[in-house]
């Protein structure tokens, strides 16, 4: 059972899909609807992501949101969240993506990863991430909140595909057995040349594989499984940025190489 009709969590559904598609956010809906919960919120990205399906996009991984410990105490939360990846939502480096059909976009850096085979379910280990990776690769994620002035709450950034925008993948892939340390790799983010930031991958549950585990699991209880081809965004390494036009987004990673995308 969810905590909102069928007919409103319908209604909240069209909202985020219209403010996504016409770039103007809305109100946020735990204001709307205080009675919203998690598993509410769930169904509502859900009723979304099968729109999109239907219109002839396909689910390509997942992201993994509020990872990191900070974070989670900030919301007053004790597991992260998760969002779906589509196709159209990559952008090849080179390219650029256009800041107007954006709401508030923000840049997080992360170590994305690859998978050469399916995951187990409800009982993922680190272990299996580890032996089902095929390789990892520096990536640039855009996130942005269809919500007003990012005024979020647990159940907005849920409903809104824990604000998944786009996603920009390095072409450098690297097998974990090349990496020193998957847990400790570290990054730096520059915008337009002025370094915006340095962050490690242990901000990332102490582990990023630790987050895929949880999403494998955490997904199986929606009757989704983490297939061979997924890209997953674990988590970021650094807080979020803006970004404005003309802006040169860059992340570079000890042991992976960079990744860069323009804004315009």
């Amino acid at each position: 059972m969810t905590d909102l009709s069928e007919q409103r969590l319908r209604d909240a559904a069209d909202a985020l899909a219209r403010a996504e598609r016409t770039a103007t956010p809305i109100a946020p809906l735990s204001e709307r609807w205080p009675e919203l919960t998690a598993e509410g919120a769930y169904a509502i990205q859900q009723h979304n992501i099968q729109r999109r399906v239907e219109a002839g996009a396909e689910v390509r991984g997942h992201k993994v949101g509020l990872s990191s410990r900070a974070m989670q105490e900030m919301m007053g939360i004790e597991e992260p969240d998760y969002g779906h990846l589509l196709d159209d939502m990559f952008v090849f480096e080179g390219e650029s993506i256009a800041l107007e059909e954006l709401c508030t976009p923000r840049v997080e850096i992360e170590v994305a990863f690859v998978l050469g085979q399916p995951l187990p379910g409800r009982s993922c280990l680190v272990a299996d991430v580890l032996r089902a990776t095929e390789f990892v690769l520096p990536a640039i994620e855009v996130i942005d909140s269809r919500i007003q002035d990012w005024k979020i709450g647990l159940t907005d950034t849920i409903a809104d595909n824990a604000s998944s925008c786009r996603a920009v993948l390095g072409g450098n892939p690297v097998r974990l057995q090349e990496l020193d340390d998957l847990r400790g790799i570290d990054a730096r983010l520059t915008i337009s040349g002025v370094e915006a930031a340095r962050g490690s991958s242990s901000a990332v549950l102490g582990n990023p594989a630790t987050a895929v585990a949880w999403l494998a699991r955490k997904l199986s209880g929606f009757g989704v499984s983490l297939e061979a081809g997924h890209v997953i965004l674990p988590g970021s390494c650094t807080a979020a940025f803006s970004v404005n036009p003309g802006a040169n987004v860059r992340a570079d990673f000890d042991g992976l190489g960079p990744v860069e995308v323009h804004f315009e």
